[in-house]
């Protein structure tokens, strides 16, 4: 009796089998409309009803950093290739939104002091586009996702932070974590 066949037949009653593997659910054409409906829905609610400005004799200093003065779809858009071009600083403080200009969609809020640096590493939100659109194309449903840059931002970090955490509740962007509960998180 040769040793090594016994060694290597240890589990030879034991028949293998594949596991069956779990299909990733994928989001159907008419939940991805009804989803983005409803996140634009919100966001034209909130463009349409700009709160009345107060106005005072006294107030003479304007406030620039007002959440409520800023319309990421009227800031000029730069294609999501932004971040790969050659930069001869570090860049900003700034706020930038991603947005889908084809139906007019905020979708993130962030903000950074490196503007030229901050996409060029790793960032969940890329991850998120791709999954947005790789579903709208498998759909045949057009997007055009850019991004756009408000350059006013305060240079302190804190105020910038305020500054985002107030517009990512205002327009409620679905690629932000403080909204999952509201939308959901389809683009993991």
């Amino acid at each position: 009796m040769r040793l090594e066949n016994q060694q290597l037949n240890l589990f030879a009653d034991v028949k293998s089998t594949s596991a069956p593997r779990t299909n990733q659910l994928v989001m159907s054409a008419d939940a991805l409309l009804k989803w983005k409906s409803r996140i634009l829905a919100h966001q034209q609610r909130v463009r349409e009803s700009q709160p009345p400005q107060q106005t005072s004799l006294f107030d003479l200093t304007p406030k620039h950093c007002d959440p409520d003065a800023i319309d990421p779809l009227t800031l000029q858009l730069v294609p999501m290739s932004f971040y790969r071009k050659p930069a001869d600083s570090q860049g900003e403080a700034c706020l930038y939104f991603i947005l889908d200009s084809a139906v007019g969609l905020v979708l993130y809020v962030g903000e950074t002091c490196r503007s030229n640096k901050r996409w060029k590493g790793i960032h969940d939100c890329k991850d998120y586009i791709a999954s947005y659109q790789d579903l709208h194309s498998r759909y045949g449903l057009t997007t055009a996702v850019n991004a756009a840059f408000w350059w006013d931002a305060p240079v302190e970090r804190l105020a910038r932070q305020q500054l985002e955490l107030k517009l990512i509740l205002k327009w409620r962007t679905p690629f932000n974590k403080e909204n999952w509960n509201l939308w959901g998180q389809p683009f993991k």
